[in-house]
């Protein structure tokens, strides 16, 4: 080194320690020859090590040279690595990680790790009926593909082990590889030119992400089988909760409190513009250090003096001088020759059906097919893919395809029309089908003969092609590159007229095509074509073919070389001592070395040479690549390479010395073929060289391969026409790595390439490393698919497999878990999602292969129906913004109020319109003197009450209630009534005898269990001292069935006011100040809190008052109330508005329209009906009832033109998709969008907004999602990204006034900000009723002060969030309209990840993932999101459900989903406002109530 002008003393010691130890071993020469002493001597590149060099030449040593040193450190390993290996160069034996069953140990290794450890993950809670095992077909075979190499053929993948092989696993650890279906999501890239484009991709391998952590914990683990279900833990509030669901919760807890690896650059910060920023790169990160790559020419294409000038000319001379000479042998399905077509045969069967094609198909005279035209050929195999493919259609109709030649069997199996015609596919042009069997074949006269053509550039063939993105694309290849195909392959296989060649492989299309058809007639071989069908009767077959025959060549995929493995037991007496090459087709997938391998071991005793084994590789752009030509026996063994899988997932070449659990062992494919020259470029950008240590693509220059994509000018312009230095090059589309001497290494295919967090991974090795974790009780004949899918902004991995019929739920789990585990240790990648599926049920290809782009299709869509899956987001998504940091709290000088702004924005305040003056009087007497008479309508005309009527029921009651009921003036009195005229005379005669009236929902007779408790509780909690009820509600109240659920003995004094007698109360109470209670209005919150309100007199005038002023009901005023009038504005509709204002009031109990949906509606169209109140229960009831039916309602007679307002009463955000819906779906019934609106109310303050008659339009503004979780509102427009549509709830009431606080600072915000909602009004609440002990909760909610700004006014707390804009808008008194917009509960609120959450907006996204499910709701369970769904469709389709519901919360709102519950329909509780009650459900889930169809917790 020092005589080369390197400075030695610049370099580290140890550097310097092993460069003086190699040049003494170099010095002495230790055995070595002349050529690998020189070799030895140059600087060694840092991609390989070879135990055998090919031919040299020039080329070759140029390319050595070109190899730069890499870092001191990875040299010193290298050369320790070289002389640990060189006394076995000479012997040709291998270091003991070349085995081919190296993989499986590695994972065996990796899995060992997590040996000792137990199984911490929560298994997954299925219903035991939700999945019942689809039966296998027995006659279903072993799985594989013409497009790839599919082991998915072993019933058990163990079977029959070689004595010499220390696992199974060592030959089986093969992918469903190589199809071009393959589902990698990244985009094919553009040169510079902003096409899409096929051809270049990004490399893929095998690797680890950060490879210098080994000693990281585990990221999964699973539960040990006498691990306990069930545990005490305790809620959140400190109560224990005997559950085996809260169990499993606390295993997810524990498994995601363990240190996960160091957070990466990938952990970005949130700009609120972006949500996700590009990574920056890791200094770390391997870079290719060589200089630019040389392109590689093969030996020249030989000159043939007697070939022939075309295909068809080659035919006709062995026809006519070797007419009897064998061309082609069928075999039947028991594997014995069916039929052998003659050289002769074959040349007269063309040429009558040239002369049928050419001549007899259509009229007289008329030539339906010229020269040049397209024909398709189809037979029974190709059946399966093409006929089922719109895709193939549409490749078809570009190529114009008209005629489609067939066999008289396969024409019988298709499928056909009533009239017989055949059917007319999806998506494929009308053909023309012409049977080519003898007999339906005319001969020629003895003077036509077909013009034989030289050899031009015109189309010769075309040969469909399928991209990872599933669209097909025809590959042109033309007569001369046809020609000099045959000929290279001929020179680089030796071919030789006479020979026998058993052929496996498909013969339409690729090798099988290629060797078996073409390159046979050219050289006369006899070709024994050995079916898919027979293989799958007898994987032997061939084998016994190429004994019987003594085939010098045989044609086959890994897959064939592995069945023959598990039957060779079967036949002892076999001699594969006539092959001369053993070809294997998908020779460059990375881990065809241990199929080769282990097939060597077993029949190397029956004459298989080592040298035979010839790698190839193929793609139908370039055709062939490379291929290893057949060696000399007793020669070194070929050359391979063991690379480190992180400097491969970087897209660098390093040599792997150290870890073996990091090292990827590849064999070469051989040589560039003959008259081709061959370079590497970069996947990315223009084509631009590689350097020598470097991954990119191969691409070739050669007359022999495709020409276009036909009908793709485009897109052929970017893959066939690639310029670099000056060389027109037709790319090859497979990830590469070239070794010295021309020798050619591929690492994967972009197929299967998945690009995760910037790193490249290939799906083989995934599925690879998948086999090898013991399967045999798991997976059925191998069958795994991997795939990747986009989620928030990066790849994500998913592996789905067939799970066999017998394998317990147990050892699914246990085995998903090690898959887990392994991937991660050995790949440095976690998986997003592993499924099992039944057996047979994924996609297959015409050949039985897994169709990957359909699983994957059928995976995003929900229709993968999987029977056990496993989401782990937690430990592959690490890309999330990274969590909200809350300031600390506090008012300092940031907040000093200058007149109506704070920090520079307007004050989010606003008022309704003045109350004006109430008279003393008016408070006292106006809700109960009842000086007008007002007809009151149950449903339709039940029965009528005027004020008359109204006030002597009353009194009677008032009378009974002195008597019978002992009450006292100021008791509590519960009113027990059904919606109609008792329930309002009760309310009435309670205040003529000084009671305080509770009105009572009643309980449902049919289901007294759920119902009778509430009933009870708020008997107890508001110490009613009596019951007024009905003779029938009595009896229920009393009855065996209410005993089995309350204590019947305790209830207080029941009255029954059905028959009282005509008596009239001494005295009419008039309560002594305005102030006194009126009555209380009990309710249960949306979280689950029973809460009760104290209403005085003075409330209830001022409410009154201000509905009628907003609404302007006057005494001449119809109003329709479809509400349930037992609490908050729908009791306040019922019982008071209408007396106090003297309209008359039509009042139709919700639950009638379950009985007559149309009832609502019909009576407002009746009556015409201006005005009219409902809930959003009614309003969706008729939206998916009778919003189908509009056109027969109309036929009725049935008219809503007279409608004027519509509003929805609720305590909630406005439901704009539900009120926006009914609008559309009832506007031909003539009402008006404008029309329909919403009421705002709360517990503190029953009535906050209600859209009047004379106010402006309700308005609709869109917000931005991001800012809103941090507690800003910033305005979108409609359609933005992550844009959130938000209706007004409606105009303020007159004498409200509102304004938005900041909950926790109690200062007010300004109209930019979210906060809370706080009024000040004359009919807001009292207080709370019975919260012992809680004055200070009274003073919060009812009493409260601003901390700075206006410190004197008393506000209500309502509890929800919300925000002022003001609007372009003109209010009655001409100011700009200020619209209050409700957010959300603050109750209610997830806080996730520093941010808040509103529980609608997250179930609204989970509603729209999957069209099965009907309802969904959110809640959290310690920092875990949880998400229960209502399946509607079938219990198959529940576990689809579980990556949609996943997917689409970490799409549209970044967050991780920690528990998917699937359940049945009419499992989420909703309250009689159609609200969800997510706290009951929540409590329901954790005490496991539910019976849930399925309970997936993502790690």
């Amino acid at each position: 080194m020092a005589g080369r002008g390197v400075d030695m003393s610049a370099l580290p010691k140890e550097v310097r320690d092993q460069l003086a130890e190699l040049d003494l071993e170099l010095s002495e020469g230790k055995g070595l020859g002349q050529g690998q002493e020189k070799e030895l001597k140059k600087p060694p590149p840092p991609a390989y090590d070879a135990h055998a060099p090919g031919p040299s030449n020039a080329s070759g040593s140029t390319h050595v040279s070109a190899h730069t040193q890499a870092p001191p450190p990875s040299s010193s390993s290298r050369y320790r690595d070289r002389r640990s290996r060189r006394p076995h160069r000479s012997g040709g034996t291998r270091d003991d990680r070349y085995r081919s069953d190296i993989h499986t140990e590695t994972v065996q290794a990796a899995l060992a790790k997590h040996k000792e450890e137990k199984m911490a993950l929560p298994m997954p809670t299925k219903r035991r009926s939700t999945y019942v095992q689809s039966p296998v077909m027995n006659c279903t075979p072993p799985g594989s593909s013409s497009v790839g190499a599919d082991l998915e053929a072993l019933d058990t993948p163990s079977l029959l082990q070689p004595p010499s092989l220390q696992s199974p696993d060592s030959w089986i650890n093969h992918s469903v590889q190589g199809s071009s279906t393959s589902s990698s999501a990244s985009s094919t890239l553009s040169h510079g030119e902003g096409k899409p484009q096929p051809q270049p991709s990004q490399p893929q391998a095998r690797d680890f992400s950060q490879v210098d952590r080994p000693n990281n914990p585990p990221v999964v683990r699973g539960m040990s089988r006498g691990q306990s279900r069930s545990g005490m833990m305790e809620t959140a509030d400190g109560v224990p909760v005997n559950s085996r669901v809260s169990t499993k919760i606390q295993q997810l807890l524990n498994t995601l409190k363990r240190p996960k690896r160091p957070p990466l650059s990938e952990f970005f910060m949130d700009d609120q513009e972006e949500i996700v920023e590009v990574p920056q790169p890791d200094p770390n990160t391997p870079r290719p250090e060589g200089r630019p790559i040389i392109p590689v020419k093969g030996e020249p294409l030989g000159v043939v003096t007697n070939w022939p000038p075309a295909l068809q000319a080659a035919l006709v001379r062995w026809g006519a001088t070797q007419g009897k000479s064998p061309a082609l042998t069928a075999l039947d399905i028991t594997g014995k020759p069916l039929y052998t077509l003659t050289y002769g045969k074959l040349w007269s069967r063309s040429v009558k059906l040239a002369y049928t094609l050419l001549n007899k198909l259509g009229p007289k005279n008329e030539q339906v097919l010229k020269p040049g035209d397209r024909v398709r050929h189809t037979d029974s195999h190709y059946f399966y893919f093409p006929l089922r493919s719109s895709q193939v259609g549409f490749l078809l109709g570009s190529c114009s395809v008209s005629l489609a030649l067939t066999s008289e069997i396969c024409l019988k199996g298709l499928p056909k029309m009533p009239t017989g015609e055949i059917l007319q596919f999806k998506g494929w042009p009308r053909l023309k089908w012409v049977v080519t069997d003898s007999k339906y074949l005319t001969k020629p006269g003895k003077d036509w003969q077909p013009h034989i053509p030289t050899a031009n550039t015109d189309p010769a063939y075309i040969e469909y092609k399928a991209s990872k993105e599933g669209t097909v694309m025809g590959v042109a290849v033309s007569k001369v590159a046809m020609l000099t195909h045959c000929q290279a392959l001929t020179q680089a296989c030796n071919y030789c007229e006479g020979e026998t060649l058993v052929n496996v492989l498909d013969f339409k299309k690729d090798m099988g095509l290629w060797h078996g058809v073409l390159t046979s007639v050219m050289n006369r071989i006899h070709t024994i074509s050995v079916p898919y069908a027979v293989m799958k009767a007898c994987p032997l077959s061939w084998v016994q073919r190429v004994h019987i025959h003594k085939a010098r060549v045989a044609l086959v995929k890994c897959r064939d070389l592995h069945w023959a493995m598990m039957a060779h037991r079967e036949q002892r007496d076999t001699s594969l001592e006539s092959l001369h090459m053993l070809i294997v087709a998908d020779g460059a997938n990375p881990w065809s070395v241990s199929s080769c391998d282990a097939f060597l071991n077993v029949f190397q005793i029956h004459g298989l040479k080592p040298e035979v084994i010839c790698p190839c590789a193929t793609s139908p752009e370039a055709m062939t690549v490379a291929i290893r030509r057949p060696g000399v026996p007793g020669t070194p063994l070929p050359a391979r390479a063991i690379l480190s899988m992180g400097g491969l997932s970087h897209g660098v070449i390093r040599v792997n010395a150290e870890d073996k659990n990091s090292a990827l062992t590849v064999q070469d494919v051989g040589h560039v073929m003959p008259g081709a020259l061959m370079c590497i470029v970069k996947p990315e950008g223009p084509p631009q060289l590689c350097k020598t240590d470097e991954i990119g693509e191969i691409v070739v220059n050669s007359r022999a391969g495709g020409n276009m994509y036909y009908g793709l000018p485009g897109v052929t312009k970017n893959t066939f026409e690639v310029q670099t230095h000056n060389h027109s090059i037709p790319p090859y589309v497979l990830q590469h790595i070239l070794h010295l001497g021309n020798l050619i290494f591929v690492v994967g295919k972009n197929e299967g390439l998945l690009m995760v967090s910037g790193r490249r991974h290939n799906a083989d090795d995934l599925v690879a490393t998948a086999l090898a974790v013991e399967p045999v009780k798991t997976v059925y004949r191998g069958r795994i698919a991997v795939f990747s899918v986009t989620v928030f902004y990066d790849e994500r991995i998913v592996v789905v497999a067939e799970q066999r019929p017998d394998a317990s739920e147990e050892d699914s789990f246990q085995w998903m878990s090690r898959v887990l585990q392994a991937i991660d240790s050995i790949h440095q990648v976690g998986l997003y999602s592993l499924a099992l599926v039944p057996a047979n049920t994924l996609p297959k290809t015409h050949l039985g292969g897994i169709h990957i782009f359909e699983t994957k299709q059928n995976f995003l869509d929900g229709n993968l129906h999987p029977c056990n899956i496993l989401m782990c987001p937690h430990t592959c998504v690490t890309n999330l913004p990274k969590p909200r940091q809350k300031q600390p709290v506090g008012v300092g000088p940031a907040s000093i109020m200058v007149g109506n702004l704070v920090a520079g924005k307007r004050i989010a305040q606003a008022a309704g319109r003045d109350l004006g003056m109430i008279e003393d009087q008016d408070l006292v007497r106006k809700p109960f003197s009842l000086p007008s008479l007002t007809p009151v309508l149950q449903g339709l005309v039940v029965s009528t009450a005027t004020c008359v009527q109204l006030h002597k029921r009353a009194e009677k009651i008032a009378a009974a209630l002195t008597e019978k009921g002992s009450v006292n003036t100021g008791n509590n009195v519960v009113l027990l009534y059904p919606p109609g005229i008792d329930l309002i005379a009760s309310f009435y005669g309670c205040l003529y005898a000084g009671c305080v009236p509770v009105t009572v929902r009643p309980p449902h007779p049919q289901n007294l269990a759920a119902t009778l408790p509430t009933v009870r509780m708020i008997i107890d909690v508001s110490k009613a001292a009596c019951i007024l009820t009905t003779q029938n509600l009595m009896r229920i109240l009393r009855s065996k069935e209410a005993a089995a659920t309350v204590n019947i003995k305790t209830w207080p004094t029941i009255i029954d006011t059905d028959d009282l007698p005509r008596r009239r109360p001494p005295m009419i109470y008039k309560p002594p100040t305005a102030e006194m209670i009126a009555y209380l209005d009990f309710s249960v919150s949306t979280t689950g809190m029973l809460t009760g309100v104290k209403i005085s007199h003075a409330a209830v005038s001022a409410l009154c008052r201000s509905i009628k002023l907003q609404c302007e009901l006057y005494s001449s005023r119809q109003i329709a109330i479809c509400l349930d009038p037992y609490c908050g504005l729908g009791f306040v509709l019922w019982c008071l508005a209408s007396v106090y204002s003297g309209h008359q009031s039509i009042l139709i109990p919700p639950l009638e329209l379950e009985s007559c949906l149309p009832l609502w509606l019909s009576t407002l169209s009746q009556y015409r009906i201006r005005d009219t109140f409902c809930s959003y229960s009614v309003m969706e009831l008729c939206t998916k009832g009778i919003g189908t039916q509009t056109e027969i309602l109309k036929a009725r007679g049935l008219n809503l033109s007279c409608v004027r307002s519509c509003v929805v009463i609720a305590e909630e955000r406005p439901r704009l998709a539900l009120t926006m819906s009914f609008s559309k779906l009832f506007k031909d019934l003539g009402l008006s969008p404008r029309a329909v609106s919403t009421a705002f109310g709360s517990r503190v303050n029953l009535a906050i907004c209600m859209q009047g008659t004379t106010g402006p339009d309700t308005s609709t503004v869109y917000v931005d999602m991001k800012s809103l979780r941090h507690d800003r509102v910033r305005l979108v427009e409609r359609g933005a990204p992550q844009s959130l549509p938000l209706m007004e709830s409606g105009k303020i009431l007159p004498g409200v006034r509102v304004i938005i606080v900041n909950p926790e600072t109690r200062g007010p915000l300004g109209d930019s900000h979210l906060g809370e909602i706080w009024i000040n009004s004359p009919h807001s609440a009292s207080g709370y009723y019975a919260i012992y002990g809680e004055e200070s909760l009274q003073a919060d909610h009812f009493n409260t002060k601003l901390s700075f700004g206006d410190p004197t006014t008393l506000w209500a707390r309502t509890g929800y969030l919300g925000f002022v804009k003001r609007t372009e808008l003109l209010d009655a008194a001409g100011d700009r309209h200020d619209a209050l917009f409700v957010v959300g509960s603050l109750d209610e609120t997830l806080e996730l990840r520093g941010l808040r959450y509103h529980p609608i907006d997250i179930e609204t996204s989970v509603s729209r993932a999957h069209r099965s499910i009907a309802e969904s709701a959110v809640f959290t369970w310690t920092n875990l999101l949880v998400v229960v769904a209502e399946l509607s469709g079938s219990e198959q389709d529940a576990l689809d459900l579980v990556p949609l519901v996943t997917n689409v919360v970490l799409e549209e709102h970044h967050l991780i989903v920690g528990v998917v519950v699937i359940v049945d329909p009419g499992v989420i509780p909703i309250n009689s406002r159609g609200e969800k009650q997510r706290m009951h459900l929540r409590d329901s889930f954790l005490a496991d109530q539910l019976d849930p169809i399925y309970v997936a917790y993502n790690m």
